[in-house]
């Protein structure tokens, strides 16, 4: 498995990887389909994809990870938002999605970035060191399902502010 930065051309791959991983997905309302393709399109026409990766099997594409600029509490500057994650749905289970994440950590970690934060599944997460943190929350999202790992000495304190991207929903 090969991981590799976001090239010029990459941006239909990615739109089909990330409607694919997150289609019929439980999280959606019936009658509604994915938009996470959506929320990395808007993150890079308005130039706040901080960070995309893409996984690459065998010679084809197969995952998609995206990292954003986000503020948390007081902390306008230093945080970045994990998400959306995608890999096709034959290809889950074979170990893209933790390559993306952990290549998209150590990326982080090294350019001096204060932490990462997420809304998402702790059993899943917490093998990368996510925790659920008290005082650190997302409007809307229960607690256990919001979770940051921390690079720098000051933790995570008040709610996460994420680009207006993620402000979407439906198709």
């Amino acid at each position: 498995m090969q991981i590799r930065d976001e090239q010029p051309g990459d941006a239909p791959r990615i739109t089909q990887i990330q409607y694919a991983a997150f289609k019929g997905h439980p999280m959606h309302p019936p009658g509604t389909g994915p938009f996470e393709h959506h929320i990395v399109e808007k993150l890079r026409d308005t130039g706040a994809l901080t960070l995309s990766l893409l996984a690459e099997m065998d010679g084809n594409t197969v995952g998609h990870i995206a990292l954003s600029p986000a503020a948390v509490g007081q902390d306008q500057e230093g945080w970045f938002l994990l998400g959306p994650v995608g890999v096709l749905p034959e290809m889950q289970g074979r170990g893209a999605g933790s390559a993306l994440v952990r290549e998209a950590l150590a990326r982080m970690r090294d350019a001096g970035a204060s932490g990462v934060v997420l809304v998402g599944d702790p059993g899943y997460y917490a093998r990368f060191g996510f925790v659920s943190l008290p005082g650190l929350g997302y409007p809307g999202v229960p607690g256990q399902y919001v979770l940051a790992v921390q690079f720098g000495a000051n933790p995570p304190q008040g709610d996460i502010a994420a680009h207006k991207a993620f402000d979407v929903s439906g198709g």
